[in-house]
């Protein structure tokens, strides 16, 4: 079934309080106004980074060029955005935080359509769109919270490890912009497709993490099967969802589905901090 996103006037404010949209209260101005924003506020927002790409209202007229989507980003600089449109809205305050992990992600596209075609879709293509659209960066600084989670032990994870989420032995970063769209609905389940990194024990490096990820990206090094990424109910992480402080909740939710018999997950990512500290 095709995800439709509420209207603009018919969203309920308090969801821009709630996580994950409270984490983008600098741009509240785009987000919670009566009007649309147009392309030209986006592009006033990025005053400050010459090198990203812009963003053009999507019309007949731009699509006449025949160029795939990625490629006009990658050749001329221009992200198609449709105007009164929460995905592409959302799409673009993903650019405008994450301009290098977005811009990685556009390298690689482009290099995969060079080599299968604009009409094919490579696994890497899959696993690149998947980040793209439902991505979650995870930090994790204790080991102990990886084992639970490779077990799908979401009622340990979240439960009995519920203090993990406010310590600092994890922290999520959403980076999908689907995601970001499916929490305009009240009570949505969010389920991210996760890059896990491990971390130092202490240190605020998530910027620096980020930036590492994407250079990965870039060189082909992350994102060549959809394989690589872990699932990872974002409705269990506690605030995140009003239902979450039931314990019950954990065994009930559609979201927390077990591990898929066969299923294993690549090791965890060790960030090149660990080296740098």
């Amino acid at each position: 079934m095709r995800f439709i996103a509420p209207t603009r006037t018919a969203i309920d404010p308090k969801v821009f309080a709630r996580l994950p949209l409270s984490l983008w209260h600098e741009f509240s101005t785009l987000l919670e106004g009566v009007d649309w924003p147009s392309v030209n506020a986006l592009n006033a927002h990025n005053a400050t980074n010459a090198t990203m790409p812009h963003f053009v209202a999507q019309t007949p007229e731009l699509l006449g060029d025949g160029l795939h989507y990625e490629q006009r980003i990658a050749e001329r600089g221009q992200i198609a955005t449709r105007e009164r449109n929460w995905h592409d809205l959302l799409n673009a305050l993903i650019w405008l935080r994450f301009p290098a992990l977005k811009a990685a992600l556009n390298a690689r596209q482009v290099a995969e359509i060079a080599c299968v075609g604009a009409k094919t879709r490579s696994r890497a293509q899959c696993a690149l769109t998947h980040f793209d659209e439902a991505g979650v960066v995870v930090l994790v600084r204790d080991p102990v919270l990886l084992t639970l989670w490779d077990a799908h032990d979401w009622l340990g994870l979240f439960w009995r490890e519920r203090a993990a989420w406010s310590d600092g032995r994890i922290e999520v970063v959403v980076f999908g912009h689907a995601l970001l769209e499916h929490a305009l609905w009240p009570r949505p389940l969010l389920v991210g497709k996760s890059i896990a990194v491990a971390m130092p024990q202490s240190g605020k490096m998530e910027n620096t993490a980020i930036r590492q990820i994407a250079e990965s990206i870039r060189r082909g090094e992350l994102l060549n099967d959809p394989q690589e990424l872990r699932p990872l109910p974002l409705s269990g992480i506690p605030g995140w969802h009003d239902a979450n402080v039931a314990e019950d909740f954990y065994r009930t939710a559609p979201c927390f589905r077990p591990l898929p018999r066969g299923r294993t997950y690549p090791p965890l990512r060790v960030s090149d901090l660990h080296h740098n500290i």
